[in-house]
């Protein structure tokens, strides 16, 4: 049987800006205040990152009942909702919000036209905890969809003022199918000046349409919970190329190395590269001699961290000094 001869990497792939400043605002809040340090939810949807996290010091929480008074609580990447924001305010935890900015930049938007009388709809996927923590900054006037078949169902109370927003983790490809069947019902909708799904999954998506039609068989390295890990499989799939998303190189099966010559392999946005290389390292084992990395936009994103958690790299003291933070427009 014809075992795998080459490993094509995608490019990028693994962790993104906002994945690495979160799981620094975790590090960073457990160095300067030590453990426990108390998170809601988890942190990224990667099993071994927070694992290796909550084996430093944090524990994850989804009510704030479990967080003891005075504690030291951290928002996850996804974002919170309003009541959530709140609720913590009033308790008197010390708050560190480490929501990717990405995200970020849609609660701004949502806060800002609502003020201007808009009501919403907002592509996504039900029960997502970003989808929740976008939804959850008004009380009323957002409307999930999350297919096509949605967009002829939702009955916003208006539509003088509608506006739209998405999800940041979506399949760009289903988004824009969406978003058309919204403009098509709602003609006069307004839509964001940038669209609202982040260059990281963009990227990534990108990465894995040039990458299945030259390989095989692709493996997506990313956790069950993972809405863009599950793009990039669904992506390859719809693409024609077999695809498996594994959270550890433990779920790779030998069986689907059977006939395949040629390996891709990619990482969702909340995979560390450590996976990626354990996973290269087994395929090794089955056979293969060569991995090739394709080219790619080579991302430098980086977001600034939280006031309170800088520290000079060199010290190890906090900067007090303010230091200019550059917005995520135009990435």
């Amino acid at each position: 049987m014809q075992k795998p001869q080459e490993i094509v990497l995608a490019e990028p792939r693994g962790f993104c800006a906002g994945v690495d400043r979160a799981i620094e605002i975790v590090e960073r809040a457990i160095a300067k205040f030590g453990a426990p340090i108390y998170v809601r939810h988890e942190i990224v949807h990667n099993t071994y990152v927070v694992n290796d996290l909550k084996a430093k010091g944090a524990i994850f929480i989804e009510d704030l009942d479990e967080v003891p008074p005075g504690a030291t609580l951290i928002f996850s990447a996804h974002g919170v909702s309003r009541a959530v924001q709140d609720e913590a305010r009033a308790r008197g935890f010390t708050i560190f919000d480490a929501t990717c900015p990405l995200v970020t930049k849609v609660h701004v938007e949502v806060a800002k036209l609502a003020k201007e009388g808009y009501e919403f709809i907002m592509i996504g996927h039900k029960g997502h905890p970003e989808v929740e923590g976008t939804m959850g900054q008004l009380d009323h006037g957002i409307h999930l969809v999350e297919d096509v078949a949605d967009v002829a169902r939702v009955q916003p109370a208006q539509t003088e003022k509608l506006a739209v927003v998405t999800q940041t983790t979506l399949s760009v490809d289903d988004a824009a199918e969406i978003t058309a069947a919204v403009r098509a019902r709602f003609p006069s909708i307004r839509e964001p000046k940038q669209q609202d799904i982040c260059y990281a999954t963009q990227n990534r998506q990108d990465a894995v349409k040039l990458l299945s039609p030259q390989v095989d068989l692709v493996i997506v390295v990313g956790s069950p919970t993972s809405s863009n890990s599950n793009r990039l499989r669904e992506l390859a799939a719809r693409l024609g190329t077999p695809a498996y998303m594994i959270d550890s190189v433990d779920e790779l099966r030998h069986e689907w190395f059977d006939g395949i010559s040629r390996v891709g392999l990619t990482a969702g946005a909340s995979a560390p590269e450590v996976l990626v290389q354990a996973v290269i390292t087994r395929i090794k084992e089955l056979g293969a001699v060569a991995v090739r990395k394709l080219d790619g936009i080579e991302e430098t994103v980086k977001f600034p961290l939280p006031k309170g958690l800088k520290l000079d790299t060199v010290t190890g003291l906090e900067i007090t000094e303010r230091t200019p933070e550059t917005g995520p427009g135009g990435h």
